[in-house]
């Protein structure tokens, strides 16, 4: 019982371990770990691994620098390409995943009014040179005009060092928007902005900021910000947004009806109304959305900007597109570390998340489900530590199989088909920490609680029932102790003149044929082995193990060794060795076993009057001319076999006579003749003890006929003889005296 108590309570701390972990009061930086990792795999497993055709990226690449020049380019170029690309290509919306905070002095025209302002300020044919060439070289101007009225999306960023710079877009929320409920939003304090004409003319602008995880990676992007008490939605959601007619931002709050003052309160998702419907976007604690990674590097169409400005890309194939603008370029550091690649152009980042939206595949991690990963290990955490180690180490494992395949099964389907992210990582630490605690508990505790019941009883018990004592060790002793058992004999007859006869190295190989076949029958039907006393052997039923069968299972052991000799016979005549035949006898009744002998040596053993007549019982077999005899209480316990009685004896010490029998056969099994046989004997006991002498050798000749060599027959036949000569008292009742001792 203490060995279950401490398994349990390992079991049940490795439990608690994990669920302070999924309950988030404690964290163990390993366990989540594993659960990126985890994540990761199950993102490469299921990726479409295809290209979304309505969202390209044109690329500030290495191709483009070597033809335009580097980076950052002139906005007169940026212009240009922003008008070829609503002008010419016909793209739907345009993203800059570039920053712009800098003014453009690049044409010169800041020097030229410099000089129009002092040395050359009375200089009128300069001054309306300078006039007509403003226009063409206030490249700031230029980008701020092809900007106007079109569907373009600024790129900033956020921080938490420095001082602010450029100009950030209005709020998209307010303080109060989010009800109190934005203690876990990220917080910055400072920002690297816009240019202030190109913020006022653009359609609207978003941070991009990722939140890379404790390994480096990305995968997620929060939505929302904090800053100044406000809220600043992201450049993914802001295209979005701008791709929809820029609908409000409606924090989700999952309640029962929806609103804030239901359910647990958690904002879980952002929604957008619009005139066709709701765009719901899933998120987290963070106001993050989990990355909808579509596949490696470049699930996208990357078209060079080199290519664009020089007119080498047909129309068709930007025409209706959402285009983002942003780097692969090495040199230019915007390169991220993700699930799918650890070097990840970070304009893709966003891409994935724009198409996301649009596709409703953004993963679900809803808040609660801390709640639900709790429940789910205390559930199964239960099941193994309760059930479990009751069962064989191969249930065991299979059952264990099954919660592994239940465990990964529930959370591929809620990750594939209800775009639920679970965590995992403990789920699995749990089964398999309980599945190693349980086997290596078995093998080191209980297999030395095994090895010391061997050791006990392993020479006289058979090997089964040494597990099954195994498995509930407390239930069972040495100590001496009363019990109802049957005990069996038995013994070579004439072994002393056989052994006088034969070579040592022959009566030894003779004897351990003989003792091995008689011991596996006695193992076979749950015997246990006393020990061997020469050519005897002695067995008994019913302990250390009980068995309410043990007086049929002793003389189905007794007619069994008796069909094994046969074969054995067999095998020792061909080797010219000589035939054994032996007597079994077998008794039931209170003895007392246990473990007994001297501070020298002991021996797990039975003693008592019952054993006593089972020995006697052995060695009469001969007298009688049987190979087994049984006592009267083994006869009354075993009622599907067919015994034929063949005396009543006395034995000394004892003024009760008990009735010997001879087992037959299992009922149901006896040939015709060997019933009509047995008829025949039970009406010959009757005239023997009726003293009816005439009748009784009439009907023993008979039997005599049928057996003409059975000794039982001829004991009889001496006896009735006898008996005519000088009968017996009236009281006499057919009671032979047993002198055996």
């Amino acid at each position: 019982m203490r060995q279950h108590v401490i398994r349990f309570a390992l079991g049940l701390l490795i439990l608690l371990v994990l669920l302070l972990h999924a309950g988030e009061i404690y964290k163990l930086s390993v366990i989540s770990s594993l659960d990126q990792r985890l994540y990761d795999t199950k993102i490469q497993l299921t990726m479409p691994k295809t290209v979304d055709e309505r969202l390209v990226i044109l690329d500030i690449d290495e191709k483009s620098l070597a033809e335009i020049g580097r980076w950052p380019w002139g906005r007169d170029r940026m212009a240009t390409l922003v008008n070829k690309l609503f002008d010419q290509y016909g793209i739907r919306a345009l993203g800059f995943d570039v920053f712009l905070a800098e003014p453009d002095e690049s044409s010169g025209l800041r020097v030229l009014e410099e000089l129009g302002g002092n040395r050359l300020k009375n200089n009128q044919q300069y001054l309306a040179t300078l006039t007509q060439l403003r226009p063409q070289l206030d490249y700031d101007k230029l980008f701020a005009k092809s900007l106007q009225g079109r569907p373009v999306i600024l790129g900033y960023y956020f921080a938490n060092e420095g001082s602010n710079s450029g100009a950030i877009p209005p709020p998209v929320l307010t303080g109060p928007a989010l009800k109190g409920r934005d203690s876990a939003v990220f917080t910055w304090s400072n920002y690297g902005g816009i240019l202030p004409q190109f913020q006022q003319v653009s359609m609207g602008a978003g941070y991009v900021n990722p939140d890379t995880e404790s390994d480096g990676s990305v995968r997620r992007v929060p939505l929302l910000v904090k800053y100044d008490q406000n809220f600043y939605e992201s450049f993914s959601l802001a295209m979005v947004r701008a791709l929809l007619g820029s609908p409000d931002i409606v924090p989700g709050i999952d309640g029962a009806d929806g609103s804030s003052s239901d359910g647990y309160g958690a904002i879980d998702w952002l929604d957008l109304p619009t005139t066709r419907g709701t765009m719901r976007i899933p998120v987290d604690g963070n106001m993050a959305a989990l990355v909808p990674y579509r596949g490696y590097v470049k699930s996208y169409r990357y078209y060079s900007i080199a290519d664009i400005l020089a007119d080498r890309i047909k129309p068709e194939q930007l025409q209706g597109r959402i285009a983002l603008v942003g780097t692969s370029a090495p040199g230019l550091t915007d390169e991220r570390t993700t699930p799918v690649g650890k070097v990840y152009p970070g304009v893709e980042v966003h891409a994935n998340l724009i198409t996301g939206m649009l596709d409703n595949t953004i993963k679900l991690k809803p808040q609660y489900a801390v709640a639900v990963e709790f429940i789910f290990l205390l559930l199964v955490g239960g099941l193994m530590i309760f059930l479990f180690p009751w069962r064989s180490p191969l249930r065991a494992t299979l059952a264990t199989l099954l919660v592994l395949v239940a465990v990964l099964g529930t959370n591929l389907g809620l990750w594939q088909y209800a775009n639920w992210v679970q965590p995992l990582a403990a789920s699995l630490l749990l089964v398999s920490g309980l599945f190693v605690l349980n086997m290596s508990y078995g093998y080191f505790v209980e297999s030395r609680a095994k090895r010391q019941f061997t050791e006990l009883f392993g020479q006289y018990v058979p090997p089964e029932l040494v597990e099954e004592m195994s498995r509930n060790p407390q239930s069972y002793s040495m100590a001496g102790r009363k019990a109802e058992l049957t005990v069996l004999f038995s013994d070579i007859r004439g072994f002393t003149a056989m052994s006088e006869r034969m070579e040592p190295d022959q009566l030894a190989y003779l004897m351990n044929e003989y003792l091995s076949a008689m011991t596996l029958v006695i193992r076979r039907h749950r015997g246990t082995l006393d020990k061997y006393i020469g050519d005897a052997i002695m067995a008994f039923w019913g302990a250390p193990v009980s068995d309410s069968g043990h007086a049929r299972n002793a003389v189905v052991t007794a007619l069994e060794m008796l069909q094994a000799l046969v074969e054995l016979n067999r095998n020792l005549i061909t080797k010219g060795m000589p035939e054994i035949k032996i007597g079994i006898g077998i008794n039931t009744g209170s003895m007392t076993v246990g473990d007994m002998g001297s501070v020298v040596r002991k021996a797990y053993t039975v003693m008592g009057d019952a054993v006593n007549l089972g020995s006697r019982l052995e060695s009469i077999t001969k007298q009688y001319g049987v190979g087994i005899i049984v006592g009267e209480a083994t006869r009354r316990a075993v009622d599907d076999i067919l015994f034929k009685e063949l005396d009543l004896v006395q034995v000394v010490g004892k003024e009760e006579p008990v009735a010997i029998f001879e087992p037959l056969g299992r009922k149901g099994q006896l040939s015709e003749d060997a019933l009509e046989e047995l008829d025949l004997w039970n009406q010959l006991l009757q005239h023997y003890r009726k003293q009816a002498w005439q009748q009784a050798d009439s009907v023993l000749d008979t039997l005599v006929q049928m057996q003409p060599d059975c000794r039982l027959y001829e004991l009889y036949r001496e006896r009735i003889a006898a008996f005519r000569k000088d009968a017996p008292n009236a009281a006499w009742a057919g009671v032979t005296r047993l002198d055996t001792k």
